[in-house]
């Protein structure tokens, strides 16, 4: 039986207005480029240090 894989959802709660370059781009790369928008994403270290970047603008739910 193939191993299912875990995902963590994402939810950008607040604006990148203002904020450094590399935070707007970081939003873009998980998937998400406006308020209150989700996206299922597959819970890799890659993800989880975008996630750390932004972690101010969005909200995770496992």
């Amino acid at each position: 039986m193939p191993d299912p894989k875990k995902t963590v959802k994402v939810t950008q709660v607040g604006s990148p207005i203002g904020r450094k370059p590399g935070q707007k781009e970081t939003l873009v790369g998980l998937g998400l480029n406006k308020l209150h928008r989700s996206r299922e994403l597959e819970d890799t270290p890659a993800v989880r240090g975008m996630i750390r970047k932004v972690a101010h603008l969005v909200r995770v739910e496992d």
